[in-house]
């Protein structure tokens, strides 16, 4: 009986090192190239995260983002739902050496232009994406805790600038400690209904924690967010919206 059940775990070990070797890396670039995004603002984005690591010894998000591409179409959307419906998670994970993959979208650009370095094309399923960045997780973190918990920041690695034309509006959560954090990102994700048009009233839909709040200010002048310690702290609310913190030397000014 023993060596039947010995065999059976020897079968079963093989299979999964079978598995675990015929998966792909995780395809990061050696070697990112700088690339401008322009006219973003509300246009309709997604993202594949690949996860890698282990909470032990930390956990690294790498992000694969859709701009630019798949919008023949209607330029103002670069994730066709047809195309994103077929993306499964179980697929991910079934082609690449993760510990876990997810799906981040539809979500939409709050900002004008970005700068930053990107990867070569990679197509899921016939997406067109490209590497933008990886965010790291502290160890002994979960990714329910980074995924499912608002209000909770991480640090998002990339060398990237964001910009922010002046007269135009931006969406602002403020800590208790009164720092502002610059939406750079709203999702579709929680609320599907949710639209750039319709942010000006994200207060009121907003579970925000005790002495925080939502605000919308007019830029008088431009506003650039950049990461001059190479990464940048962000954070989601309840709706999973996505903000970037003004601190560390991030922004131009504190609007």
């Amino acid at each position: 009986m023993n060596i039947k059940r010995l065999t059976i775990f020897a079968l079963f070990l093989a299979a999964t090192c079978a598995l675990a070797a015929d998966r792909k890396a995780v395809p990061i670039p050696t070697d990112p190239k700088p690339l401008k995004y322009k006219d973003l603002r509300g246009v309709i984005y997604c993202e594949v995260w690949l996860f890698k690591g282990t909470p032990e010894t930390g956990v690294a998000g790498v992000y694969f983002n859709t701009s630019d591409f798949n919008n023949k179409a209607d330029k103002k959307d670069t994730c066709p739902a047809d195309m994103w419906a077929k993306i499964t998670v179980p697929d991910l994970e079934k082609q690449f050496d993760v510990i876990a993959a997810y799906k981040n979208g539809p979500r939409g650009w709050t900002m004008d232009w970005i700068d930053l370095p990107v990867g070569p094309v990679v197509a899921f399923d016939g997406l067109k994406t490209r590497w933008m960045g990886q965010g790291e997780l502290p160890k002994g973190a979960t990714l329910a805790a980074a995924h499912m918990e608002p209000y909770k920041p991480l640090q998002s690695h990339r060398k990237s600038t964001m910009h922010f034309d002046k007269g135009k509006p931006v969406f602002i959560i403020e800590d208790s400690e009164g720092t502002p954090w610059v939406m750079q990102a709203f999702g579709q994700i929680v609320d599907p209904t949710l639209t750039y048009d319709s942010l000006k009233d994200l207060g009121s839909k907003l579970k925000l924690p005790a002495g925080w709040k939502f605000r919308v200010a007019m830029l008088d002048k431009d506003l650039t967010i950049s990461t001059p310690e190479g990464y940048n702290w962000i954070v989601q609310d309840d709706l999973q919206n996505t903000y970037d913190a003004c601190k560390a030397n991030a922004c131009s000014y504190k609007p």
